[in-house]
């Protein structure tokens, strides 16, 4: 089992309800930058329903506990909003829902934030579980994992070659030129997802993963050998891959225990106050008892 030596600890809080709020946005990114926080995640889902027949597979009841009614902005310009009052903290979705978008834009709006935001962010994906949601969207929602594995490829053709072709199952053009391309002419594609099925998709194409809720250290570690199996099967050392993850509970205790399991990234999942008066105490307490400073605020 390889080891880390130490812990990031990322804050996913903007975008929803109260973190949807511009100046709150702010007071959260600049006061997590300032107490070194490695990252902010900011989450996606463009339709939300009242009653969903699709099990929220990140709760024992099914259910997500974000209201249907609450405000919820698009990641991309969240993160870019938080990426002009911010130099140093890493940007990531956490995460974007790809098949329901257009790989070929998304390409050019991910390498336009990257840009913004000099290679600050890490693109976090995942297949989706609203079957509402592809239905409004009128995206299938048989075969998404295709659909989201051949995406990637197409956004990475993209940010690497100056004119490309593809012709696949979803996507297909003819020597096109997309620009900007990244800063360093790639992003960094992390998959999110608990599933066996999600962990293949990190092994066989992911750059990291992104396991959200999960109730305990334990049920990391079983994740993680699970994501060892699949990638023995493709020839990948895990070593190479950026593993963040969020705990339904997390205690400052797990960090050591999350550390020699190999985990890169603890993100904490916290709602921000309402009052931007509050942010700057809430943000000093958090950091107070994580104590981000100490790990260094950049992979």
């Amino acid at each position: 089992m390889r080891t880390r030596t130490s812990m990031q600890i990322g804050l996913h809080a903007l975008g929803i309800g109260p973190g949807a709020r511009p100046d709150v946005i702010r007071a959260v990114s600049v006061e997590a930058e300032r107490h070194g926080f490695a990252r902010l995640w900011a989450g996606e889902h463009v339709v939300m329903v009242d009653h969903s027949r699709s099990p929220y597979p990140y709760a024992p009841d099914g259910r997500i506990a974000v209201p249907a009614e609450a405000d919820w902005l698009d990641p991309m310009p969240t993160l870019a909003y938080a990426a002009a009052v911010t130099s140093r903290i890493g940007l990531a979705t956490g995460i974007l829902l790809l098949p329901e978008h257009n790989p070929v834009a998304m390409a050019k709006t991910a390498a336009t934030l990257d840009v913004l935001c000099d290679g600050r962010l890490t693109l976090g994906v995942g297949v989706g579980w609203s079957a509402e949601e592809f239905a409004a969207l009128g995206v299938p929602f048989l075969g998404r994992a295709r659909r989201t594995a051949e995406y990637v490829e197409v956004m990475r053709l993209l940010w690497r070659r100056d004119v490309a072709d593809f012709a696949g199952e979803f996507a297909a053009f003819d020597e096109i030129r997309v620009y900007p391309k990244p800063v360093h002419r790639c992003i960094p594609v992390i998959v999110g997802g608990n599933s066996d099925a999600a962990l293949d998709r990190v092994a066989a194409w992911g750059d990291g993963w992104y396991g959200f809720n999960l109730d305990s250290v334990p049920a990391v570690a079983e994740r993680l050998d699970r994501l060892d199996a699949a990638c023995r099967r493709v020839d990948r050392d895990r070593s190479t891959l950026h593993c963040a993850v969020a705990l339904r509970d997390p205690d400052i205790a797990d960090l050591s225990a999350l550390t020699e399991l190999g985990v890169d990234e603890l993100v904490l999942v916290a709602p921000p106050p309402a009052d931007t008066d509050r942010v700057v105490q809430w943000l000093a307490d958090i950091a107070d008892h994580w104590r981000p400073g100490r790990f260094s605020p950049r992979p």
